[in-house]
């Protein structure tokens, strides 16, 4: 599956809800989702909820995205082109 599909499906299944959230709730969701993905790496014993946990925030980070009309795959392309030369300077 292709970011921009996973993206699309999160959107068909949630984007009217999270809408209706909006982006600060919406971001509240995310950082918790973070925070359980930091608990299980710190753990780091439970395979599956490991997982599970990159898995939600995955989704999460998508309903951002989708609600901010950001294309996470066309986003990602920085990465993939010769653009992208070690860190930004700051």
């Amino acid at each position: 599956m292709e970011i921009r599909d996973f993206q699309d499906l999160i959107a068909r299944r949630y984007k009217a809800t999270d809408q209706a959230r909006g982006v600060p709730r919406t971001f509240l969701w995310f950082i918790e989702e973070v925070g359980e993905l930091a608990t299980a790496l710190a753990t780091g014993n439970d395979r599956a909820n490991l997982e599970e946990e990159f898995a939600d925030v995955f989704a999460w980070l998508c309903t951002l995205a989708n609600i901010s009309d950001v294309d996470l795959e066309r986003a990602c392309g920085k990465y993939t082109s010769d653009r992208v030369k070690g860190f930004k300077p700051k």
